[in-house]
């Protein structure tokens, strides 16, 4: 039996039916909660959690996810072990709503806009499985009553179907946008307003222990573990829909108010016709997320104003009568610095692994950039990484004599070769000379399998 096999033998726990096994033995029911509202009015949702099937999606996904370990230092490859021997332990706890999560691993990133730094928090991997297992259950269950105009995290949407909402609105003539950011929402969600929207929709107490515990676990940082009393950490699978559960309040208020709006998370533009109208939905909704939700609006990042000024997901909007999709001038700024970075010549690397590494990077770039309605800024953009990569070959070639044979080797004339292999110039304006442009051509790059981000260049 492979180890596969071994590993869903024991989360079967004695096979799909024994929930209901369990319930025929006379385990004390759970009063369900008897609000009508309520999508998922069922106290039995943990058996539902620890059923075969969804166990056995939920370590696939986990998986396939990878991720580093959290604070007890187990990788997710070692994890199948782990659960082949103390699962039907784990098992219990839960059932009987004893389960106890670790802290999670504080790790810092940096912003992708550089303003500072994003906290993570990184569950162990087991805590990561049974938080995956909660989250298909109650996913399945919340998703179809969350609004239409909320993209982020939710399955089946993207954040290119939010932008295009966005544009959408703006073609149809709310030439102005409600910018709202929230100020470090994830680290300052209330647990109490939390768990109060999850009571409504959760009625088994071991469940709304389980997501309680993992939100006051802790966090370990500099070999401290620190309290957790508000906040959802952002590392863990369910963080997401517990914080669309959290912001669906503000969702069905703009609904009620028929306000056109998209959202993203924490993200969220409204589209209106005046600037005037943008200023009192600004000022009713400060109020209704400070009062009602405790949450913090950033009075610096939000703002009323026209959409060709601000940024949504990376993007903005022409200021055009026929709107088009625009890529934000600081994604195309983050773009070059991550170009110079990687075609450094003092990185140390060969050509062969600087290929590799940017072939990654801008595959994903153009998968998700490549959205926008301007080629010919991608198109810009492909001749300047081009150039950057000429740099690149030119200071590796270092001297006058390699330089000289390498572009002869190339099919550079000899004289034009001397001529460029001689030159005072600098390094960035002859990598637009035309002996550079022939030896290393756009064929050329194209051989060592180097994708574009926009049209095909011809040679």
């Amino acid at each position: 039996m492979g180890e596969q096999q071994k590993t869903q033998r024991v989360l079967d726990g004695g096979g799909p039916g024994e929930a209901r096994m369990t319930a025929a033995r006379g385990a004390e029911p759970m009063a369900a909660n008897p609000e009508a509202e309520s999508p998922s009015a069922c106290d039995r949702l943990m058996e539902e959690v620890c059923e075969r099937e969804n166990l056995k999606q939920a370590l696939k996904r986990v998986k396939a996810n990878k991720g580093a370990p959290g604070v007890d230092g187990m990788t997710v490859q070692a994890l199948p072990a782990y659960l082949r021997e103390h699962w039907l332990t784990i098992r219990a706890s839960l059932l009987s709503g004893t389960y106890q999560p670790q802290p999670v691993r504080r790790v810092e990133i940096p912003k992708p806009d550089g303003g500072g730094v994003r906290k993570l928090g990184i569950p162990c991997a087991l805590d990561r499985l049974i938080q995956q297992a909660v989250l298909q259950v109650l996913q399945r269950q919340w998703d179809p009553t969350f609004s239409d105009s909320s993209y982020g995290f939710r399955p089946g949407r993207s954040a290119h179907q939010a932008v295009a909402r966005a544009q959408d609105y703006i073609q149809a003539g709310h030439h102005w946008v409600v910018d709202l950011d929230l100020e470090k929402f994830f680290d300052r969600v209330s647990h109490d307003i939390l768990m109060s929207r999850v009571a409504k929709r959760v009625g088994d107490r071991r469940v709304l222990k389980l997501i309680r515990s993992f939100l006051t676990a802790g966090v370990l940082e500099n070999g401290l573990v620190g309290a957790t009393d508000e906040g959802t950490p952002q590392g863990g699978p369910l963080s997401p829909l517990l914080s669309n559960l959290m912001l669906d309040d503000l969702d069905k208020l703009l609904e009620q108010r028929g306000l056109r709006f998209v959202r993203y998370a924490d993200d969220c533009n409204v589209y209106v016709r005046s600037e005037r109208a943008g200023q009192r939905v600004m000022a009713g909704l400060k109020a209704f997320l400070t009062c009602r939700l405790k949450l913090k609006v950033n009075a610096t990042k939000s703002a009323v104003a026209q959409p060709h000024t601000r940024k949504f997901l990376g993007f903005t909007f022409s200021a055009q009568a026929q709107v088009r999709r625009r890529i934000a001038p600081k994604a195309l700024a983050r773009f070059k610095d991550r170009v110079r970075e990687l075609t450094q010549r003092s990185r140390g690397i060969s050509v062969d692994q600087l290929i590799g590494t940017l072939k990654r990077y801008l595959t994903g770039w153009r998968g998700y950039f490549g959205f926008c309605e301007t080629p010919s800024v991608l198109k810009q953009l492909d001749k300047w990484t081009r150039r950057r990569l000429r740099c690149f070959f030119w200071k590796q070639w270092k001297r006058g004599r390699t330089r000289f044979r390498e572009l002869v080797a190339r099919g550079v004339d000899r004289n034009l070769a001397a001529q460029t292999a001689g030159s005072p110039h600098g390094v960035w304006r002859l990598s637009n000379s035309p002996a550079l442009s022939k030896a290393l051509s756009n064929r050329y790059f194209r051989s060592l399998g180097l994708p574009s981000v926009g049209p095909s260049p011809i040679n």
